[in-house]
């Protein structure tokens, strides 16, 4: 299976990417296709930065808060994927990279993958416990043994 898999991303896909834009290409010119494809690159590549950073400051909040932001990392990893079908060039990898643009497809996405490999699991993790107990605090004082007499 994994052969076939491979296969079809790499001969496949480009082939099939290479037809479409022929036929983009004869239909509103060689020139306007390559500003499309330039266009959409520069599109998503924005939208994939400005999401990119929400994620991260959603990571940010979750360990403030001590507790493990599993989702949104996997998250990161998919933006990382999506940004990549974004720059190469072509309609098929760019409709599937807006697609995965929308923030709700892409967190059901995930939950559905871990779900099917069976590591979607409750898990209660303490991250506070980690922390320090005790708290320093800078002053100046002065000791007075009167009162104990």
């Amino acid at each position: 299976m994994p052969l076939l898999l491979l296969l079809a991303i790499f001969v496949l896909v480009p082939a099939t990417e290479l037809y479409l834009l022929i036929e983009v290409g004869s239909e509103i010119g060689a020139l306007s296709t390559i500003w499309l494809v330039i266009l959409t690159a520069l599109v998503g590549g924005w939208m994939v930065r400005h999401q990119g950073l929400a994620v991260m400051f959603r990571v940010r909040e979750q360990l403030d808060r001590g507790e493990p932001p599993a989702i949104e990392m996997m998250e990161g990893v998919l933006l990382l994927l999506i940004g990549v079908l974004l720059l190469l060039p072509g309609f098929i990898t760019d409709t599937l990279g807006f697609l995965l643009l929308i923030p709700p497809l892409r967190r059901w996405l995930i939950l559905n993958w871990l779900k099917r490999r069976g590591n979607m699991t409750a898990v209660n993790v303490d991250m506070q416990s980690s922390k320090q107990e005790h708290y320093i605090i800078e002053g100046e004082y002065r000791r007075d043994d009167t009162h104990r007499q």
